[in-house]
């Protein structure tokens, strides 16, 4: 028993759950070999009872006060003095700077709201109310102590920012695509931030509010196969294979840049690669890759050697970025270096031992000796933002309500430029994942070092705000891929598998505070993926926090009957969807493809729980045709009986309206159902089996919007919005 108790005392303190509630609804039993790995890579000392106690003392030792207090605008501002009981509060007096520059001052005895420290508790104070919203610092002075004792306030208000068409009740739709599959005549065999200006453009002038993307993150342009927008090597910067390189300002005026892309051979590779049916995201980044450098000699020529406001602009873009730019660039130029000597270089873990940390001297070393090489990165990363800014403009320029809305991926690779630049903000012992559950009895393993929870509270969540202000720049709303991670994640030791998992909590509500602000600074409104198991006490913290849900039609059934929830009984404030990226198509779904090519590539080893699975689908489209039907919404022709119903455009845009005339405020579809395509982007759970993040999209832009059947769906989906409206 003892031993029992000083495990679960510690793993109490660093927030580890020994027991959850798995997706078949019982009670699960996390191993205590697991508890203490993570306890391990989380820095406590395990070799036995007495060190992990002496550690976790050591630990969650009280300062005199916390480094950081977050708190709505409208609480009390309360802070806590850990203080002996012998201490005068005579001798202590506080100072407040706030972001806004004010200073405000008083003595601590005034304030005394209460005095807990007979019963070994706090000495509390209040801070006088109203105080603006912002990061402000607390200053406690004490006589004869040298320095004073400090604390980050953060004062945030209670819930994300909508934009006034949302708080007016304006019910909108837009396309949620993966930039890579879009096809033009004039990209690079990728979709680019050109593409998406078109895209933009012609989902504004056909009613649309907004387009949504794939997460944006920079991957790795020297292994650019590592191709999951979900396994970025950071996301604070962009992935520089986006950038519409024709449009760069330096491509018109580099003559060596237009004869080398003016060449027959590389119009030749330029248009089989438009042609494939697949991203080929090793041809495309030797495509750019080879014209890119061009561009930034003729900025160094032009602007950067001369100083030119267009230089200036350059470096202040380099000045914010600051040492994080610094990181992601060294790693881009020596990966690329290093990869050019030997070519199965395909992360840090592999560099040679003097390069794989930020810090090393030789890392140093390579910065002095390269900095073109770096430079160009930097230039790169400032192409790309400058870019999606523009996309950005035009969406408030053609009058869309919301715009762009970004995703932000639930983590980073463990084999890129965060990792291996990281301060200690990430646990690279242990990866996150998600426990098993029915569509995947092994749950996942994500190969995604987390944040850890103890470094956030003691650094002021200073790695967080940085990443939402990355996020929420030049977009309208931001996707957060798996919200439910900012209340838990299911953190897996290294090495291990999915079901050797345990869930860490995080400060929820602190987190969601900072979410609010940001998002207030960014006029940007905030969906979260709120999908699989979600326990009860997020939904109404989320909620509250004016977070949109994600509503996906397929997964909206009543516990009472299983029957389909009517999407006029969607929360409002949600995002309404048929289908997602990590989903078959409309077409793929209806004619059970999923499950077909699942049984080919070896993801339903066991013949009977397949068979079930095609019997719940079919269960489930004949409960999507009686929903419809009982709704008025079915169209004459179509048949009631779903063993016999293909999918069709009649059936396609039937189902997307009766999601439209839905309460969600956000409404998302995909092209590929527009285009009747039956292929997916991702399977998940599959990394060779199938070729995910890589499948484009069948026709051209000036070619979808040129079609009789699309412009009718939109300006219907126009027309059954703003009656939702009313």
């Amino acid at each position: 028993m003892k031993e029992q108790s000083v495990l679960k005392q510690v793993a109490d303190m660093a927030r580890i759950a020994d027991s959850y509630v798995s997706a078949w609804g019982d009670e699960a039993k996390v191993e205590e070999e697991t508890i203490r790995s993570l306890l391990t890579s989380l820095g406590y000392d395990t070799k036995n009872d007495e060190t992990l106690l002496k550690s976790a003392e050591k630990m969650h030792k009280k300062d005199v006060l916390d480094p950081v207090l977050v708190i709505h605008q409208d609480k009390p501002v309360e802070v806590a003095l850990n203080l002996g009981v012998s201490a005068r509060e005579s001798e202590f007096s506080w100072r407040l700077e706030t972001e806004q520059g004010d200073v405000l001052e008083g003595y601590l005895q005034s304030q005394i709201v209460r005095d807990e420290r007979a019963e070994g508790g706090p000495l509390v104070f209040e801070l006088p109310k109203n105080l603006e919203l912002g990061y402000h610092k607390l200053y406690i002075i004490r006589k004869r102590r040298k320095a004073p004792y400090e604390m980050t306030l953060i004062v945030t208000p209670k819930s994300c920012y909508k934009q006034p068409k949302i708080e007016q009740g304006k019910k909108m739709w837009g396309p949620s695509v993966q930039l890579y599959t879009l096809r033009t005549q004039h990209n690079w065999g990728i979709g680019d931030f050109g593409d998406l200006k078109q895209l933009v453009a012609d989902i504004a002038s056909r009613g649309g509010d907004f387009v949504g993307l794939n997460p944006i993150h920079s991957l790795f342009p020297t292994n650019p196969e590592g191709a999951s927008p979900y396994s970025p090597s950071s996301r604070r910067w962009l992935n520089i294979l986006y950038i519409d390189v024709s449009s760069v300002s330096e491509f018109s005026l580099s003559a060596k840049a237009q004869q080398m892309v003016g060449s027959a051979e590389f119009q030749q590779r330029l248009q089989k690669a438009r042609d494939a049916h697949w991203v080929n995201y090793t041809e495309v980044a030797s495509l750019k890759m080879s014209v890119l450098p061009l561009l930034f000699d003729e900025f160094k020529a032009r602007h950067l050697d001369k100083n030119s406001e267009r230089a200036q602009r350059f470096l202040a873009f380099v000045e914010q970025g600051g040492d994080s730019l610094l990181h992601q660039a060294t790693f881009d130029a020596l990966h690329a270096e290093l990869h050019a000597k030997d070519d199965s270089v395909w992360g840090w873990p592999v560099f040679p031992e003097e390069f794989r940390r930020f810090e090393d001297k030789a890392v140093q070393q390579f910065i002095k000796q390269n900095q073109d090489k770096v430079h160009l990165y930097m230039y790169l990363q400032w192409v790309a933002d400058n870019q999606i800014n523009e996309a950005q403009a035009l969406a408030e320029e053609k009058g869309m309500s919301v715009g762009l809305y970004r995703d932000l991926a639930v983590g980073v690779a463990d084999s890129g430029s965060e990792t291996w630049a990281d301060e200690g903000n990430l646990v690279l012992d242990a990866s996150i994942g998600a426990p098993p559950d029915i569509l995947g009895p092994l749950g996942q393993n994500w190969g995604l070092p987390p944040l850890n929870p103890q470094v956030l509270k003691a650094t002021s969540y200073d790695a967080y705000i940085k990443l939402l202000r990355a996020n929420m720049k030049h977009c309208g709303s931001l996707r957060i891929d798996h919200v439910l991670g900012l209340l838990r994640l299911w953190w897996i030791p290294k090495g291990e598998d999915a079901t050797k998992g345990a869930y860490i909590y995080y400060p929820v509500e602190d987190m969601l505070a900072i979410l609010a602000l940001e998002s207030h600074r960014h006029q940007c409104s905030v969906i979260g993926e709120d999908l699989g198991t979600v326990p009860d006490e997020i939904v109404d913290i989320l909620r509250d926090a004016g977070v949109h849900s994600y509503k996906v039609f397929f997964f909206e059934t009543s516990e009472d009957d299983g029957g389909f929830i009517s999407p006029s009984h969607y929360a409002p404030q949600s995002m309404a969807a048929l289908c997602t990226h990590d989903m078959p198509t409309l077409r793929g779904f209806w004619h059970c493809d999923d499950l077909k090519m699942g049984k080919e590539i070896g993801l339903y080893p066991d013949q009977e729980q397949l068979d079930g699975l095609f019997d719940d689908r079919l269960q489930c489209k004949q409960g999507i045709l009686d929903s419809v039907a009982w709704h008025g919404l079915l169209p004459e022709g179509v048949g009631r009986d779903a063993s016999m119903v293909p999918m069709d455009s009649y059936l396609s845009e039937a189902l997307q309206l009766h999601v439209a005339a839905g309460a969600s405020t956000l409404l998302s579809v995909q092209l590929e159902d527009w285009l009747e395509m039956d292929k997916p982007v991702n399977i998940p759970g599959t990394v060779n089996e199938y070729p995910n993040w890589r499948r484009k999209l069948s026709m051209n832009l000036d070619e979808i919007f040129s079609r009789p059947e699309v412009n009718r769906i939109a300006a219907r989906l126009t027309e059954v919005r703003a009656k939702a409206s009313r």
